[in-house]
């Protein structure tokens, strides 16, 4: 069972996301849960990387002291799995926009699906999707994108060490992949489709490791909450 000492001088805390809940939510049911529990007025707790609120998987939570460990869990590499859909495209190159243009299909095979992989291998040049939380001229992406304005966004280096497709049934593709902080699933489903002479949004994602961290480790917000509640360590 965790004490109140227990959190204040630091813990690390596996919670796997639910879907449609922020990364924020998540941080925040849990401050509340501990809060709550042991009558603080305060506790020092943030998560160490975001996750997109239509992904699902692990966010590591730190508090009390451990939070000066954030940066550098940042700077794991990571492991995603999740589904591309070929044929069509959307502006936030994911599930939260609606389509905006498609693409024929019939050309593309098994084999040239696998072999496309081949081209993200490795140190690569990567453009971050426009629907993102990085600012430019002090706003944040997704607010210029929604005011419709174009803009110049530079490219970053970053790193696929892995890049599997683990299932095919056209259009979707499912996939894993290892790869370096700074990286946008996203930003790899719209280039896949170009690859491919086509097009492909993201359209399922799960954050399953970070370093050595693995997300069958981890509870959800709520089962946290009542271990807490319980007196069980979470």
């Amino acid at each position: 069972m965790n004490t109140k000492e227990d959190f204040l001088n630091g813990q690390i805390l596996l919670i796997d996301k639910p879907l449609e809940w922020s990364s924020f939510q998540a941080v925040n049911a849990l401050k509340w849960a501990i809060r709550k529990k042991f009558s603080l007025k305060k506790i020092k707790i943030g998560h160490a990387g975001t996750l997109d609120p239509l992904a699902t998987g692990l966010l590591i939570i730190c508090t009390g002291k451990f939070t000066k460990k954030i940066p550098e869990l940042q700077g794991q590499v990571k492991e995603y799995t999740g589904t591309f859909t070929l044929g069509a495209t959307t502006p936030s190159y994911d599930l939260e926009t609606e389509v905006n243009e498609t693409f024929p299909i019939g050309h593309i095979t098994n084999t040239s699906i696998k072999e496309a992989t081949a081209q993200f291998l490795g140190v690569i040049d990567q453009v971050p999707p426009i629907f993102s939380a990085l600012k430019k001229d002090g706003k944040r992406l997704y607010e210029l994108a929604r005011e419709g304005k174009q803009v110049d966004i530079k490219s970053r280096k970053i790193e696929i060490s892995e890049f599997e497709i683990t299932r095919i049934e056209l259009p979707e593709v499912d996939f894993r992949v290892v790869c370096s902080k700074g990286t946008y699933i996203r930003s790899l489903a719209h280039d896949f489709g170009k690859a491919l002479d086509s097009g492909a949004y993201l359209s399922k994602l799960r954050r399953t490791k970070i370093g050595d961290f693995n997300v069958n480790n981890a509870t959800s917000p709520n089962v946290f909450k009542d271990n807490l509640e319980a007196n069980v360590s979470p």
